[in-house]
C-alpha cells in the first residue's frame, strides 16, 4: 500500500492530505487493495457494491455487452481516478456495467460507510476527504455529460470530429493520443467499426486530419 501513497496524494478524494495523513486515513476508512489482471472484472453488471474505488495501476474499461454479445465502451479509467461512486448510496440499485481490467491493475477500496460518518479518532482531514468527494462526483458528471454530447451526434463523422476535438482541447494540442484502439473507439461512440474506419480514412483523405493507430493529428 505505501508505494501507492504518491498517486493516491494526487488524486481528487485525497487533494490536499499529507502523505503521513493519507497513511492514517486509509486505515480510518478500511482501505483494501486487489490486484486484476487484464480481462478481470472488478465489478460485474447486477453486483451491489459499497465501496468507493481508486485506480492505483493499469486502467480498466466501463462496458457492457447485450444479450448477442455486442459490446458498448461507456468509458475508460486511469490511474488515479475514482469509480462505481454511482452505485453506493443505499437505494442506487446494482451495478448496470461491467468495469474490466485492460491491463494489470491495483484498486484500492474504501468503505463509504466510513468516509461519511465522522471516526472515532476525529480524523483532522475527514471532513476534506467529504468535500473532495463531492468536487470528484461533480467532476465524473462533467464527463458524461461530455460523452452524451458525442454520442447525441447524428453522424459517425460528426460523433469523430466531437470526441477528437474535444481531445485535442484537452491535450492542448492539433496532435494527440487516445486511449482506445479502433474497436473500443468504435465501441465508445457506438458506431461500426468498419463505418468508422472509412469516414477516418475520407477524413484523411479530404486534409482533414492525419492518424496511425491511436495517434492523431487535426489539420
Amino acid at each position: 500500500m505505501q508505494k501507492y501513497i504518491p498517486i493516491l496524494k494526487k488524486t481528487k478524494i485525497f487533494a490536499g492530505v499529507s502523505d503521513d495523513e493519507i497513511v492514517s486515513m486509509l486505515s480510518c476508512l478500511g482501505a483494501r487493495l486487489k490486484t486484476y489482471e487484464k480481462g478481470e472484472c472488478v465489478f460485474r453488471q447486477g453486483e451491489h457494491i459499497t465501496d468507493i474505488t481508486v485506480l492505483l495501476e493499469g486502467s480498466l474499461h466501463i462496458q457492457k455487452d447485450d444479450y448477442w454479445g455486442n459490446r458498448s465502451i461507456l468509458g475508460e479509467i486511469s490511474a488515479g481516478e475514482m469509480f462505481g461512486e454511482a452505485y453506493v448510496a443505499y437505494d442506487s440499485g446494482p451495478m448496470l456495467n461491467d468495469v474490466v481490467a485492460k491491463e494489470h491493475s491495483a484498486v484500492i477500496f474504501l468503505d463509504v460507510k466510513r468516509i461519511l460518518s465522522s471516526c472515532s479518532s476525529a480524523c483532522r482531514f475527514h471532513a476534506l476527504v467529504v468535500q473532495n468527494l463531492f468536487f470528484a462526483i461533480s467532476e465524473k458528471n462533467r464527463k458524461l455529460v461530455q460523452k452524451l454530447g458525442h454520442m447525441s451526434k447524428r453522424t459517425t463523422r460528426e460523433k469523430l470530429i466531437s470526441y477528437l476535438s474535444e481531445q485535442a482541447k484537452k491535450q492542448n494540442s492539433a496532435s494527440f493520443t487516445i486511449p482506445f484502439n479502433r474497436q473500443q473507439l468504435a465501441d465508445f461512440l457506438a458506431v461500426d467499426r468498419s463505418a468508422m474506419s472509412n469516414e477516418l480514412c475520407k477524413m484523411r483523405d479530404e486534409g482533414l486530419l492525419e492518424f496511425e493507430k491511436n495517434k492523431f493529428r487535426l489539420l
